[in-house]
Order: structure tokens, then sequence, then C-alpha cells
């Protein structure tokens, strides 16, 4: 009788969908699938957080009713939205001040009279950019919120505590005209502001300072050949992307030598709202991927590279089809995560899609999203130093990201599937004895476990049920623990070992939950199968 032999695997390597069949043989740490999954820093694959209102239970939508979040980000103790024509703000989530009034006196108004203050009249808002202006007396900075459809909106608070006792400031900034502006950044202390209507391949940038003022000195406008799609402020320089191209502007306070100096004039960026800056780099979405821009040790010297050639097929079909979305994106920096959402304002929730890139030390590892629905997010950090995470979906509330362990109150619906495993003879049958999953729980779980046989050929017998990992305990800490959760003298990753049947030249497994319970983390597999005859 032959003897049981051992295979492991160490989860690692992320969502692979550009390989065929027998390269993946090569890389068995791999995931077919990997939904509702993040990579972890450390190594393995962790199902993700969920989401959870703003507010509590007592959350309330900001403008009285069901309308899209356009525009999200934190701000002092609080947050700003951008919904329907109106912008607001709150520190709570239940109670909101709209914050588009007319210009206020030079000095600020007090609360009474800055609601006393009349509308400012805006058309329905397009998707919005924010930039924050520190300056030495300003105690939470200066936001300039802008959306194409119309003029940018600068808004200031001061004070601390009830709304009543605080100090607000606000005016419309002209840039061209009256025509709106698409995208801004913060550079050198200027606002920038580009995709003006009209002017769409044209980049402006205000006086010194002062982020209001596009006609005094130190203000200026710059037209390229291509039209812009984004702008970003990267290490001394400004970054401009465009449907075909990508520039520098360097210099921008020295008139004598600013220059626009072209970085790439075959490689251009699909959505302004890609761009975002992670471990010294600035990542953001090309017709052919999701591409870095990272400075060498030269000077000057700037080189493109794609980092998303795991996932192609995702990214080609989010390119062919990138005008059905609306595409937001945020960087987790405390787990080296980019992530980018990309939402279809005509599809229902469960439908939508995103991707996590997380940054390992052999480069970005992916994973996949769905049935998180994100119009807009916006993170940035409160007072004590801690990053705070907001998004808003098409039901006009707005949410804390990555916290919780549900989808506001729904299941998350999780999946990992490995690439089929021959086991280093894909002609040899082999029967399965068991399998022991590495699995570090945060609470109580009850995960699946699915075995399918040679790439699920319908020619051989196939379960039909799921093995069960029982239920998996969170290993204590002593004064800390929750009895009859927790188990005292537990592994931080215990091997949870399962009983398996069935037969074939390779297989496949998939760990699966729906629930709503805690997150949990698959580090790797440890499989015992018996080999017998040549098929």
């Amino acid at each position: 009788m032959a003897r049981a032999q051992p295979y492991t695997v160490a989860c690692e390597g992320g969502l692979v969908t550009a390989s065929n069949q027998i390269d993946l043989l090569r890389t068995p740490g791999s995931a077919i699938e990997l939904q509702n999954f993040e990579i972890s820093v450390e190594g393995g694959y962790r199902r993700i957080n969920g989401f959870s209102k703003y507010g509590g239970a007592n959350a309330t939508l900001p403008t009285g009713t069901t309308s899209t979040i356009q525009g999200i980000i934190p701000y002092a103790d609080g947050v700003i939205v951008c919904a329907s024509t109106n912008i607001y703000f709150s520190n709570d989530g239940v109670n909101w001040l709209q914050i588009n009034r007319s210009s206020v006196s030079t000095s600020g108004d007090n609360h009474t009279a800055f609601t006393g203050r009349s509308l400012l009249t805006r058309t329905n808002q397009g998707q919005v950019q924010f930039a924050l202006f520190e300056g030495p007396n300003y105690e939470h900075g200066q936001i300039v919120i802008a959306d194409e459809n119309n003029k940018p909106y600068s808004f200031r608070m001061e004070g601390s505590g009830a709304l009543a006792s605080r100090t607000f400031f606000s005016e419309e900034i002209t840039v061209s005209g009256t025509k709106g502006v698409q995208f801004i950044t913060h550079h050198d202390r200027h606002l920038i502001a580009a995709g003006v209507e009209d002017n769409l391949s044209t980049v402006y940038y205000s006086a010194l300072l002062d982020p209001t003022d596009f006609s005094g000195t130190g203000s200026g406008a710059i037209t390229l050949t291509d039209q812009i799609v984004g702008v970003a402020s990267f290490r001394a320089d400004l970054f401009i992307f465009c449907k075909n191209s990508i520039h520098k502007l360097i210099n921008i306070n020295t008139s004598s030598t600013t220059a626009v100096v072209p970085i790439a004039e075959s490689v251009g960026c699909l959505s302004g709202y890609s761009i975002q800056e992670i471990a010294g780099d600035l990542v953001f979405l090309a017709p052919d991927g999701i591409r870095t821009i990272a400075g060498t040790a030269r000077i000057g010297d700037v080189e493109l590279g794609t980092v998303s050639k795991q996932i192609q097929p995702i990214i080609t079909t989010l390119a062919q089809n990138i005008n059905l979305y609306q595409i937001t994106s945020t960087v987790i920096r405390e787990k080296s995560q980019y992530r980018l959402f990309y939402t279809n304002l005509g599809a229902s929730e469960n439908a939508q899609r995103g991707i996590i890139g997380t940054l390992r030390p052999k480069g970005f590892e992916w994973s996949e999203t769905k049935g998180l629905e994100v119009t807009a997010i916006g993170a940035d950090f409160d007072a004590t130093e801690v990053e705070r995470y907001y998004h808003g979906s098409k039901s006009g509330y707005i949410y804390l990201h990555d916290d919780g362990n549900n989808f506001d109150g729904g299941s998350i619906i999780a999946r990992y599937k490995t690439p089929d495993y021959d086991y280093g003879d894909l002609g040899t049958l082999k029967t399965l004895h068991y399998c022991k999953v590495s699995i570090g729980a945060e609470g109580i779980v009850t995960p699946e476990l699915q075995v399918k046989f040679e790439y699920s050929n319908t020619d051989i017998p196939q379960h039909t049920n799921n093995f069960s990992f029982g239920t998996v305990n969170p290993s204590a800490v002593f004064g800390e623990a929750v009895f009859g959760s927790n188990v005292f003298g537990a592994t931080s990753n215990p091997m949870v070992r399962i009983p398996l049947q069935g037969s074939g030249t390779s297989n496949s497994f998939t760990i699966l939950s729906s629930d709503t319970k805690a997150p949990y983390k698959i580090n790797g597999l440890y499989v015992d199968y018996i080999p017998s005859g040549r098929r």
C-alpha cells in the first residue's frame, strides 16, 4: 500500500487571473479567486473588515433624502460631504450643517450668522476633489472643494466643541470666468486647478499662499497639447496626468525657470480619481494596467512600471468599460494598501467591484472586493494622528470604511480558491486523506472548505457538500478573554484538521464564508494524500 505524502502551501502571491492552468501549477500559493479578502503585509489572506454607518443607529442622510455621495473628506473633528447640489459638515453623522453659504464677513461668521446667510446656488455636483491648505492661524486648515459643474468653493472653520461656538469662513473661487474645475491639488503653497470646461488642456495655479486668487502675483497658467485628466503633487514637482501622456511642472515659484517636462509621451491616465501616493510612489490607472511613477537614484530621472500584471484581464475589462464606472480610490497606509473602486451607478450594490493591492517585499499582490459600493472615499489623520477612513455610496449615507465585521449589518461573502494542485505529477491519481488549514481567527468563525477535482471536471465524481472547519475560536490573552469564546493556551494561528474524501489527478480547495462574524486569516494549507496508479 502506498504511503501518505505531505504537501504544504503558504498563501502568497495574491489573486492571479492572467495565467493558464499549467502556469498556476508553479504558483500554488496564489489564488484564482480572492473575493473580499486582503493580502496581509506579513503574508496570508485575511477576510476584510466591513463598514458601518457614521453616526451609528442614529445616523441620518446629509441631504435628508437618498442622494449619491460625490465627495467626502475628514475635516476637523468630522467630515465634509458633497451630494446633490450642496455641501455639508457633521461631527457626529446625525446632525448636518449645510455649508454652501454666500460669502461671509472677512472676520468670519458665528454659527447664528452663518446659518442665516443665503445658500450659495450650485448646480448638480459631479465627482468632487478636495485640497487642504494649512496656514499659521488656521486651526483646522482651509478646504477647497471642486467639481466640474461649479466654481471651486473654499471653507474654513475655527473653534471646537458645540457648532454654535465655532466661527465659519467661506467663499467661491473664480479660476476661469464662471467655469467649474474638475481637478485640484495643493502644491508648493499654490492651489492647482485643471479640467476647466473649454480649457481642458490648461493647468492653472493660484497666487502664493492664497488659494482664492488666480489673477494676482505668482499666479499663472500653462497649456499643454493633451487633455488633462488629473494632477498630483509629488516630491518637489507637480505631476500632470493627461489622456495620452504624463508631464511634470517644475520650479513653480521661479518664473524664469518654470517649465513643463514630459515624463511619458505614450502612456496616459484613465482617471484622475485613481491617483494616489503610496510608499513614496504615485500609483494610477492607465489603459494597460495599474502603474507607478517611481523615482530612481538619479535626480530628475523617472521610470514607469506596471504593477498589476497578475490581474490584467480585470484591468483590461475595466479599461474597456471605463465610461460605465465612477472611479474612486484611497490608500490605507497602516496596511500598505491601495484600494480602487469602480462603481456602476446603474447596477445593484451586490454587483459593485473593487481591487485591493497590498505592497509586499516582492511588489503588489491583489485581491477583489464585491458588494462594497463606494462612490466617494476619503482618508485623513485626526487630531490624535490616527488615520480615519470614510466612504459614501448611492444610498446617501456616510460609512466608516474598513470597520466592523459586516457590510452595515449584511453578510460579507468571502471566497479564496486555490489553483489546482497536481502534487508534482499531473498523471498520478491521488486520494485525499485530510487537510490542515493554518487559520488565525479574530473572533468565533465558521468557514467551510470546498474540494473540486481535476479542474471541476463533471465526468468524475465531485463533492456536492462542503467540509466543515467546525467552530474556530480566537486564542485568549489573560485578562482580555471572554468566557466561552476564547481558548487559553491556544496558538494564534492553529492548524485546523479537516478529514477529506475523493480522488483525482489534481484538486483545488475553496475556503468560503458568508456571515457577519469576525475576520480571519488563512496562512497556508497542509495536505495529506495517498498516490496510486497513473491514469
